[in-house]
């Protein structure tokens, strides 16, 4: 049974750490086809700095709390939903919310936690894998590259682009990635990066350039933006293709359409957070595709994700200010709501 109200992390304004405050609502009411989750832990992302920053709302009608995915178990469930019942241990994406005791997310978007893992490591999961997996493969699985192609993913010290360094060698991609310190570039070999590069030291198009002799990569996920985008180009090889999911170095830039033209490069530009629940190339669409790609990885231990930084929910703001300072280690963090869940 649920009590009628829980601790929030809240933005109290816009700006630095200290807007995030911790506060008590009234648990978010249940519709027909929701579920009523405990958290057990929420992840954190980036996404939720730009959020705090005031540079990414929620879309209409979703909670104004942070939270883009969480773990938890389900304690309620609304009219008309089908696959989950009370109790069951799950992991869930989520369009806001997650900073919280307690969240409601459409069905479509919750799936079982892996049996291997438990609540606070899955707790990281979902966010990562709908985005890396519905761009590397936007197409669905049949649009996954063919075993040995090789692709960059930026950041690879982080949440994102680690999961997508694993998922990646998981399904037999030959990978590469950036990192900002000695620290992140270990942390992306050990994860199964085939090389990985300090962008603080090396130009990483040369670095890709070198690796591949001069071939380039057929597929690249970025989240900088505008001063990647013609290093990035540069680094693709013949009918490559770039995907930008965030703007973090600007959103401006300079492009030279003779070399998108010479080489047939492709360049898309996706969200997930403002995706419809349903229908075509929807959250319930990709929900489906990573259980059907990632969760047997996980099963078989080919692919284990995990968050090595684990803090309480109510130090969210000390979290968002490790993040600020460059002072995370390698990794995925998660806020836990709820210990004895884990």
């Amino acid at each position: 049974m649920a009590p009628d109200t829980m601790r929030v992390v809240e933005l109290q304004g816009f700006g630095g750490p200290e807007v995030l405050g911790v506060a008590e609502r009234a648990i978010p009411q249940i519709a027909p086809g929701e579920v009523l989750i405990r958290v057990a832990a929420a992840g954190f992302n980036r996404a939720d700095v730009s959020q705090r920053e005031g540079q990414y709302p929620p879309p209409p009608g979703e909670s104004d709390l942070p939270g883009l995915e969480c773990s938890g178990v389900v304690v309620a469930t609304g009219d008309r939903t089908t696959r989950l019942h009370m109790g069951d241990r799950v992991c869930a994406l989520l369009a806001g919310g997650g900073y919280a005791e307690f969240v409601v997310v459409p069905e479509e978007q919750v799936l079982l936690a892996p049996e291997s893992l438990d609540l606070v490591d899955a707790a990281g999961i979902m966010e990562v894998a709908a985005t890396v997996l519905s761009n590397l493969a936007p197409g669905g699985e049949e649009s996954l590259p063919l075993p040995g192609s090789a692709v960059l993913f930026h950041g690879g010290s982080g949440g994102l682009g680690g999961f997508g360094i694993q998922l990646g060698a998981a399904l037999g991609l030959t990978v590469y990635s950036t990192a900002g310190t000695a620290a992140g570039v270990q942390h992306c070999l050990e994860l199964g990066a085939a090389a990985a590069c300090n962008y603080r030291e090396r130009d990483f198009a040369e670095f890709i350039s070198e690796e591949t002799r001069g071939i380039g990569v057929d597929f690249i996920l970025d989240m900088v933006g505008a001063p990647y985008l013609m290093r990035n180009l540069r680094s693709l090889s013949p009918e490559g293709r770039l995907a930008i999911i965030a703007t973090l170095g600007g959103s401006e830039a300079r492009l030279d359409l003779r070399l998108l033209m010479q080489k047939r490069l492709t360049v898309e530009g996706t969200t997930l957070r403002a995706r419809p629940v349903r229908g075509a190339h929807s959250k319930a669409e990709i929900v489906a595709a990573v259980e059907r790609v990632v969760w047997p990885l996980i099963s078989s231990a080919r692919l284990r994700p995990a968050a090595p930084l684990r803090m309480p929910l109510d130090r969210a703001a000390d979290l968002h200010a490790a993040h600020a300072e460059r002072s995370l280690p390698p990794g995925k963090a998660v806020l836990v709501a709820d210990p004895t869940l884990a």
